[in-house]
């Protein structure tokens, strides 16, 4: 599994670091910071529930 996020897209309001913040931090210039691209599959329903909370859709999980 990979994290992909469109830092084009992101409005930095933090949602993703609120649920997965060992995943997601919001960086100093107010976009998403992956702190880890590729996770464990025992992080998948986290992680999911971190994506699908995003309200701009910056964020996708791949297999």
């Amino acid at each position: 599994m990979k994290i992909e996020a469109d830092r084009a897209k992101c409005d930095g309001l933090g949602m993703c670091e609120a649920m997965a913040p060992d995943f997601f931090e919001v960086g100093d210039d107010g976009t998403v910071v992956v702190l880890d691209e590729r996770p464990g599959e025992e992080y998948r329903q986290d992680l999911t529930a971190a994506v699908d909370a995003c309200p701009v859709l910056a964020l996708k999980l791949r297999d």
